[in-house]
């Protein structure tokens, strides 16, 4: 006797088969997705493109919350910053030729500032690779050589399977220390083709450690531990590798002064009594330094702007943590430990015993009063009132970004960033157009988080378009623009051709895109940028203001 109970329906093969097969109209676009939400990303920035539209269409069919801002570069510059707040590799979509180099710069800034930024990027169709001379729209002889010198790693994918493992692999390049942006391609009709690949799930692309060797750190250790007069200099390294606390106990642990490269801002307390703050430009600074009989450097390669433009030539020994290979050693002989600088950090302070030295604060508070007085001999009250306003105004846990101007040069050696990886500029690559599009991309990291973005009127013409985005997103960034007529870094120093600018209303011009606008005053610019940034949503100042440079040398 059967019973219903003991009765077992098994599938046929026609129905097995058809529960294993992916959904029809499944494409190579949506295996892009379906492997970014499988590593975690939540958000991708980018624009659309002729030859990206099956990526693009594979976006909108998913849970991705795509921010398009209204040109390529600019996308680059929000993605860079998303990726500097969250520590996160973000995907940044772009389309064939024009759309992709229009990027190369902000690539460029990222990996000047080791931001694992994921550009995925169109290719012409297949059938056009390797010549140059199909005559697809588009079309460029090796579009990914444009790229290679820019990024970390470089990454192609010619057929629908590739492209989970292909992504994969440049997701683990992006965030392995040194971290940085990495260059993934992908033909147009590889992206439309329909696939038989089943749904993507489980991708594993876990970054490498970078630990320091134990003999090296031994070292660093003894000669620490022996030095006179030790000093570090913190670098962006340790911002990156959230290392700051770290940093703080090994410095104390050792009685030695910390100065903060402009890259490195808020990786050491700057009112600690060991703390040199950031005036690496100061030939004062530079002197303490070479002075050093032990000089450990973290997370930085001492170049251009923190070896106070190659003027420094340290006389002690050089003890270099660095997770860029290339940077070890490059500018200044010494010990080189190749290592992420937290793990860095850690096995130091596993090793090294306490230093006493009651003379260290002292020679602080010496260096300190030095380029205190050098300034007070130069006409720069207002450069150094604005700063003070802006850090008044600017709640503590908020991330300011700035351009290439005049108050951002100040900035660096002046401004007290309160808290590691909340100040960000273009001093890597130097770009232009930087802090306004940069600024979005945090907004959207941090949303709820009032976000401020410094430009000159030279540099804010990089990005008026995204006024729209702004508002489109109703993000809460206040934009404050110094208006000095035209490129006044320039201008200081020493040119005088192309550096005057007719630039518009910029109050008039903000509020046409429905952004409140308003003029400021140095007397009145504390109050007016705090209203600003407590109120949701966008909102620009302007502070008409012609500013100084100091001069960072003897009087």
């Amino acid at each position: 006797m059967t019973h219903d109970h003991d009765l077992v329906l098994r599938p046929t093969e026609a129905q097995t088969a058809a529960a294993l097969a992916p959904p029809p109209g499944r494409t190579g676009g949506d295996l892009v997705v379906e492997t970014l939400r499988s590593l975690g990303a939540t958000t991708v920035f980018g624009l659309p493109g002729q030859h990206a539209l099956a990526l693009f269409d594979a976006v909108g069919r998913s849970d991705l919350r795509l921010i398009g801002l209204r040109t390529e570069n600019n996308a680059g510059f929000a993605a860079d910053a998303y990726a500097r707040i969250t520590g996160e590799a973000v995907p940044l979509l772009l389309s064939t030729g024009p759309g992709a180099l229009m990027a190369l710069p902000a690539l460029a800034e990222a990996a000047a500032a080791s931001a694992p930024v994921l550009a995925i990027s169109s290719q012409v169709p297949t059938a056009g690779l390797g010549g140059g001379r199909r005559g697809y729209l588009h079309e460029l002889r090796d579009q990914s050589a444009s790229f290679r010198d820019v990024v970390k790693s470089v990454h192609v994918a010619r057929a629908p399977s590739q492209i989970p493992s292909v992504i994969a692999q440049a997701w683990e390049s992006a965030l392995t220390a040194p971290p940085g942006p990495v260059w993934v391609e992908i033909p147009e009709d590889v992206l439309r083709a329909e696939t038989l690949v089943p749904q993507v799930t489980g991708v594993d692309a876990t970054p490498h450690e970078l630990a320091p060797r134990p003999e090296l750190t031994a070292v660093a250790a003894h000669w620490l531990s022996r030095a006179s007069r030790p000093v570090i200099i913190a670098g962006g390294g340790v911002v990156r590798a959230d290392a700051a606390g770290k940093l703080k106990q090994l410095a104390e642990r050792v009685n030695a002064p910390v100065v903060t490269t402009f890259g490195g801002k808020g990786a050491f307390p700057w009112n600690h009594p060991l703390s040199l703050q950031s005036w690496l430009e100061d030939r004062h600074m530079t002197d303490f330094l070479e002075d050093a009989d032990v000089l450990l450097v973290v997370g930085s390669g001492l170049g251009e702007l923190s070896s106070n433009y190659h003027t420094f030539f340290p006389t002690g020994r050089v003890i270099q943590i660095e997770a860029d290979l290339g940077k070890l050693e490059s500018n200044h002989a010494g010990l080189g430990i190749h290592a992420d600088a937290r793990l860095a950090l850690q096995a130091l302070l596993e090793t090294v015993p306490a230093r006493e030295d009651p003379t260290a604060p002292d020679r602080v508070r010496l260096l300190l009063s030095a380029i205190e007085a050098r300034l007070s001999t130069q006409d720069v009250t207002l450069e150094r009132d604005l700063l003070t306003s802006v850090r008044a105004a600017l709640p503590a846990r908020s991330p300011s970004f700035w351009d290439m101007t005049i108050l951002s040069y100040w900035a660096w050696s002046a401004f007290d960033a309160k808290h590691p990886n909340t100040m960000h500029s273009a001093q890597g690559a130097g770009g232009l157009g930087y802090a306004f599009p940069a600024a979005l991309g945090a907004c959207v990291a941090e949303p709820g988080t009032p976000v401020l973005a410094v430009s000159g009127d030279g540099g804010a013409m990089y990005s008026l378009a995204d006024l729209a985005t702004a508002k489109q997103h109703d993000l809460d960034v206040t934009w404050l623009i110094v208006d000095d007529g035209g490129y006044g870094i320039l201008r200081e120093y020493g040119c005088q051709t192309g550096t005057d600018l007719v630039r518009p209303d910029f109050v008039a011009l903000a509020e046409s895109f429905g952004v409140p606008a308003a003029l400021t005053t140095p007397a009145t610019l504390r109050e007016d940028l705090a209203k600003s940034l407590a109120e949701s949503g966008p909102s620009v100042l302007v502070l008409p203001a012609n500013l100084r440079m100091f001069t960072p040398t003897h009087v």
